[in-house]
């Protein structure tokens, strides 16, 4: 396996986001006067845009959804972003990745400006030629699909070249499958028992060693 462009999923690929995103959802939730998810209620949070996310597993109104979304941001961004931790090995992978001379970016549902500001904080952003998020409101890029597009127009790629998409949810492997790509699926994230291999995942790795063994 060898391809010449990289695509990352952020949370749960990349870093451990989930105490940080789960405090920003309970938030937004109590704010509004809904129940505050827990145990695998909370989990399903993690990975899929928010746009959806709080209808589909909250089962807020749609009329509530924006004040979820910007009630969720208001304490992320303040507060939950920091969170988070990088998963070990990651930069490491990443240096390589560079070294090997592979095209790096990141496709994920979060908004992209705080994609950006958390990949700095990490001092992770230098690495990524490209990093690609959801719009503010999730009219243009509210889907994983859209994303991975964005992505990789940005990217402004000759053709011919091979891209592969790696996350940990099944939204990360349905959006490669949207493009005819390849996905690497990881388990050190937020994926229920058998969720990768029931979305299609190309490949499926249990340690950031097994992924750079298939990059590299």
């Amino acid at each position: 396996m060898s391809w010449d462009v990289v695509l990352f999923d952020l949370d749960g690929t990349l870093t451990d986001s989930g105490l940080g995103v789960g405090n920003g959802v309970k938030h937004a939730l109590r704010e509004l006067g809904y129940p505050e998810p827990t145990g695998d209620d909370l989990r399903r949070y993690l990975g899929p845009p928010l746009w959806t996310s709080f209808t589909d597993i909250g089962g807020i109104d749609e009329s509530h959804v924006a004040d979820a979304v910007r009630l969720y941001r208001e304490y992320y961004n303040e507060t939950g972003a920091y969170e988070n931790a990088v998963y070990e090995g990651i930069p490491e992978l990443l240096s390589d990745l560079n070294k090997a001379g592979k095209r790096v970016a990141v496709a994920t549902s979060k908004v992209d400006y705080a994609a950006v500001n958390i990949l700095r904080h990490f001092n992770l952003d230098h690495h990524f030629d490209v990093i690609a998020g959801s719009d503010e409101d999730g009219s243009l890029r509210g889907t994983k699909s859209l994303v991975i597009e964005h992505a990789v127009n940005e990217l402004k790629l000759c053709d011919g070249a091979s891209i592969v998409m790696i996350g940990d949810r099944e939204h990360d492997i349905h959006g490669a499958a949207e493009h005819g790509l390849p996905s690497i699926g990881v388990t050190w994230g937020y994926a229920g028992e058998g969720e990768l291999e029931a979305a299609g995942a190309t490949h499926i790795v249990t340690s950031v060693d097994q992924l750079r063994a298939a990059l590299l």
